[in-house]
């Protein structure tokens, strides 16, 4: 069964959990409008929590023939994929005394808040970045998955538009590319995805164009787009040493000529974005069956022990079912 986060919340009788959901939702666009497929069971010996699918890789085609001829046969080509669900989020501890003399300001109530934030940051910083290669603990994001697909777009690589000057100059040579970035996936995306800088050159090239668009978000807030695409600023993740935009600036070098005239050059400031089309169907999470995609345990301030311990945690993973439904812009100058 699929279903989202606000369908989940309606089905759960704890009030704290209905609670710490909208707060998930309330901070997260992404979250909220994500739909997860409730589908995963724990495999042989209750160790793993996979889900098998099949990713469209080249649809079929159609073509005419003449009379007394056959059609040339093409077969739309897909693969078996896996994902496994991943555990993650953290635990507080709070003395009693602490709680007892926290006063307007409840510090289960902070430490609770604190944690959901740091697991929803998580989640969006593997949906871009997580890589089961390299890290099993992590399931595959989005920059894993469209790499080397034919929906990864590298001619916007160096386009300037990192601040007003060259915004003006650049926003309408931007669009043309991004146009024809959007014009290679299957039917219109349903929001950009990126960080903080990337986001907010985005809506300054579609303000100059006269193509920024407003909606209302399931909060009532408004929630800026690009012809009805809406933007989605993933934010930043903090490590536990530093904070940085969930899709990171990054630096291109490029060495012309050989030998002694060989040049370096080198392109700072680079960001990536990423274009999204939600569904069954396209992008979207798993979780494991029955909605249990988020609990909250609470610390139980009456039993005995000086030291209360309260956890959040969410289990989820993300999928591709068809290659044409995602893309990436790389390379664009943003700072």
């Amino acid at each position: 069964m699929a279903l989202t986060l606000e369908q989940a919340k309606a089905a759960m009788p704890d009030k704290v959990d209905q609670l710490v959901i909208d707060e998930f939702r309330r901070e997260s666009a992404l979250l909220d409008k994500l739909t997860f497929d409730d589908a995963v069971s724990p495999g042989t010996g209750g160790s793993t929590l996979t889900y098998g699918y099949v990713r469209l890789l080249t649809p079929s085609t159609a073509s005419t023939r003449k009379l007394n001829t056959e059609y040339t046969a093409n077969e739309a080509i897909r693969k078996k994929c896996t994902a496994d669900i991943k555990i993650f989020g953290g635990a507080f501890t709070v003395d009693r005394v602490i709680q007892e003399t926290s006063g307007s300001l409840n510090e289960i109530e902070f430490q609770l808040k604190e944690k959901i934030k740091a697991a929803r940051n998580y989640f969006h910083y593997l949906v871009i970045n997580g890589d089961s290669a390299k890290n099993e603990d992590e399931f595959d994001g989005l920059d894993a998955i469209l790499t080397g697909s034919s929906t990864e777009y590298k001619d916007s690589i160096g386009l300037d538009i990192s601040n007003s000057p060259m915004l003006d100059t650049n926003y309408k040579k931007f669009l043309d590319v991004l146009d024809e970035f959007l014009a290679g996936l299957d039917g219109k995306p349903d929001a950009l995805l990126g960080g903080s800088k990337i986001i907010s050159r985005i809506q300054a090239v579609a303000r100059r164009a006269g193509y920024l668009t407003q909606s209302e978000d399931s909060f009532g807030r408004k929630a800026n787009g690009y012809n009805g695409i809406e933007f989605i600023d993933l934010g930043k993740y903090f490590d536990g040493t530093a904070s940085s935009d969930v899709v990171k600036p990054y630096s291109v070098s490029e060495t012309t000529g050989e030998g002694d005239s060989a040049v370096t050059t080198t392109t700072t400031g680079l960001c990536d974005l990423y274009a999204v089309k939600f569904g069954l169907d396209g992008f979207h999470a798993v979780s494991p069956a029955g909605g249990k995609i988020i609990k909250t345990y609470l610390p139980k301030m009456d039993l005995p022990g000086a030291v209360k311990t309260g956890e959040v945690e969410m289990k989820a993973a993300v999928v591709l079912k068809n290659t044409l439904r995602a893309g990436v812009m790389r390379g664009i100058k943003v700072q």
